[in-house]
This record gives structure tokens, sequence and C-alpha cells, in this order.
């Protein structure tokens, strides 16, 4: 930010200031004489809202000590407390779409780029203006992602999508090609050598987002692309031929024992910690706890099927919300104090995934993230339109009817009534 751009905003923040309360000017004065303290979480089950002259942020445990360090330094240099809430990541959503619209909201929030459909739709999300040389310092897919109706509504820090873990006891070296990879399982079981070759986790229900990269490999999709690239959600693409083929795939998987309902996530962690499973696809969520389990691993691209397989790519980031208070120091706070390198670190090292700060990206010699951030080069972003929450509860009851082998419904009816399932929700939510 140039100098005169900085006065701009330093006189508006004065200009903000004057209108607080006098009881907020004094806080914001014992803020300043303490600035080298970081500040505290705020820990009560209720809302944290916004108030005028104190930035207010919502977010998960492992993301605040970065948050702290970012927030001394932005009170330091403006006299503003920062209070920090953690909630769980999958609350915070939640939280705002409770409290946003009754001022019980946030400046800040931690979130995934999915939730901008519902966010968006619900008038909850103000737009974050990035100067040109600070986008730059971005992975232009993480931007994207964050980009909604030509509008960048996130500072992302960091990408994710999923990939084959494997034990590098077991497996040298994963296959190219699907085919010879479930033969590789199949002999590592037949052999001895591991209890289970290869498990995708499936859950109640039944996990569509581990599965997902199955219906691309074999030439399906969720939703199709308009000519602007953006998803069409007139075009559920579930139960296409390619759909059909990996359905019809995963039952043969599992009529041949390679794949079971019982590798949920936490089975599938436990037996690859114990080196009774050779392969485990799943993201770069799973580094932290298998490197501390002492186990021997290496990450790889999901190998060809028919097509190579495409994983749904996601970004996190910060959000502001559109009914906070302090929208201009929101903003400043974003992109001058959280969009350095100090602070992208410690994000980077509290919970290490492919970050979408370029400078860092660039200096991280760790192979795994690299596989993954190289894997997030070949994924569908995931449909972050409101429609997406039509897919979930169909798409999971289809492989599950795979997975428990429902002898009155084969694998292609079992798509086929997901995908109708599907298209009947959307259209009779959008009113047609």
């Amino acid at each position: 930010m140039n100098k005169s751009s900085r006065l701009v905003l330093v006189l508006a923040l004065l200009a903000l200031l004057a209108v607080t309360s006098m009881a907020q000017v004094v806080l914001a004065q014992e803020a300043t004489a303490e600035a080298t303290e970081a500040p505290t979480p705020v820990p009560t089950p209720t809302f944290a809202p916004s108030v005028e002259g104190t930035l207010t942020i919502w977010a998960d445990e492992e993301r605040t000590p970065a948050i702290e360090a970012a927030g001394a330094a932005f009170t330091e240099e403006y006299g503003i407390p920062v209070q920090i809430q953690q909630m769980g990541f999958g609350d915070i959503r939640n939280n705002l779409v409770l409290g946003g619209p009754a001022g019980n909201g946030p400046d800040i929030l931690i979130g995934a780029h999915d939730w901008l459909g519902q966010l968006y739709a619900g008038g909850l999300l103000a737009p974050i203006e990035l100067p040109e040389d600070l986008a730059a310092k971005f992975n232009p897919l993480a931007l994207q992602a964050f980009t909604y109706e030509g509008q960048l509504y996130g500072l992302p820090y960091a990408l994710e999508a999923i990939a084959i873990f494997y034990n590098t006891d077991l497996v040298e070296t994963v296959p190219d090609t699907w085919d010879e990879t479930i033969e590789l399982a199949q002999q590592l079981v037949a052999d001895g050598k591991a209890e289970r070759g290869i498990a995708i986790p499936v859950g109640a229900g039944g996990d569509p987002y581990h599965h997902y990269p199955l219906f691309t490999g074999f030439g399906s999709y969720v939703f199709g692309r308009d000519e602007e690239g953006s998803y069409n959600p007139e075009d559920v693409g579930l139960d296409n031929e390619g759909g059909i083929a990996a359905m019809n795939e995963l039952d043969r998987l599992v009529k041949a024992g390679v794949l079971t309902s019982a590798t949920d996530y936490g089975a599938a962690q436990t037996l690859f910690q114990d080196g009774k499973l050779a392969m485990w696809i799943t993201g770069p969520w799973a580094i932290g706890t298998l490197e501390e389990s002492g186990v021997p691993f290496a990450v790889a691209p999901i190998p060809t099927m028919e097509d190579t397989p495409r994983p749904f790519m996601g970004a996190q980031g910060f959000m502001v919300n559109s009914f906070s208070k302090n929208l201009l120091l929101a903003q400043a706070f974003l992109t001058e104090f959280v969009a350095t390198d100090e602070v992208m670190q410690l994000i980077y090292e509290a919970n290490p995934r492919p970050p979408a700060w370029l400078p860092l990206a660039e200096q991280i010699d760790d192979p795994n993230i690299q596989a993954f951030t190289e894997v997030t080069t070949h994924a569908d972003p995931m449909p972050a339109i409101p429609q997406m929450a039509a897919v979930w509860d169909a798409w999971g009851r289809a492989i599950l009817l795979v997975y428990q082998q429902d002898s009155n419904t084969t694998p292609e009816e079992a798509i086929k009534q997901a995908a109708e399932a599907i298209r009947e929700q959307i259209a009779s939510s959008s009113g047609s």
C-alpha cells in the first residue's frame, strides 16, 4: 500500500473512532498500552459480535495462534483491540447464518470457499479488494475459488485435494493405472503383507467427497460448465455413462472385497498408522497425524482410470461479514497483517497444507506438500453454488447401496435415482 492510500485508510480509521463511545476509546487506549500482548480468544458459548472500534474474528483452534500474532501487530499499529472467538471450523458458517443478519456476527471469519454460495445468497459477505501487486502473491487457483459472481470474497491461505497416501514399507511406488493399483492391493493382501490393500473412506453418509475421483476417472461430473466456465446446476452429470461406469467399478471392488464399508475415515487412519493398510485415499489434513505415528509414507496422485481422476479442490481463507461495523478495519487487517510471510508461515505450521501464499509455497521442500500442491492443479474446484447442497445426500445414499450390496437396486439404478432426486430438489428450490 502506498503512503497516500495508507494515509486515507488511517484518516478513515480515525473518523471511525471519533464516533465510537468513550468506553471504546478507553478500551483502544488500553490496548495500545499493551500492544505487545496477543489478543485472547473469547471463551464464551455466545456469539462475540462486531462492535465499532474493536475487531472481532471467529476462528478455529488451529488458526488462532497465527491470528493472535496478526492481531497483536494490528493493535500496536492502530490502537484497535482484537478479540478472537474460537469455534469448531464447521460451526462458523452455521453461526454466521444464524447470527449475522441480527448483528451477532463477527467482522472476519475463517472458512472454506464452498461456503460462498450459501453466504452470498444470504447477503452475508462483503467483497475484498486486493491491490494488483498483492493479488500476484496468491495462487490464482485459490483466488478463483474465492471469486463469486465476478468478485473476490475471501483471502485464501491454503488449498487442498485428495490423493493416495502409501506405506513405503509395503509399496515402492503407486502404479500409473488404477487397474494395476487394484491388482497390487489384492496381491499385498494375498501375500499377507497387509490387512487391506487400499481404502476409500466411507461412512454413514456414503462419503461422495472421497469417491468423486472414481466418478471423474470414468468420465462423470457433478455439474457441467457454462460458456464462462461457471458451474451449471441444470447439467447434472452423475448418471451419465461415466457415472454408471464408476458405480459398476465400485460394485466390482466391493464384491471382490477390495473396498468395504467397514473402513470409515477413523478405521482407515488406524489401519494405516498400524501398518496394516497399504494405500489410503484422503487429503493433506492427515499428514500431521501420520507423521506423529511414525509410519513411513509418501503421497501420489490417484492413478489413471478411463480418464485422469480429478478430485475436488478446496480453498480455505478469511472472509468479511457484510454486517461488520468495521469494514475498513477488516480490510486493512487482512491485506496488511494477514497477507504477510510471517502470518502465512504460522498458519502453515499449525496445520500443513498447500499454501495459497506463493512466497511461502515456493520455499516448501516437503515432498508430501509438493505432491498435494500438484494434485490441486488437476482438480475440480468444489462447486460453491447453493445447488450443491442438493447433491450430497442422494449421491451418498447411492454409494451406500453399492457398499451394502442391495439386491433390489443395481448400481446403475442407484445413481440414476440419485441424479433424478438431485434434479428435482434443485428445480423445487429454484421454483421452476
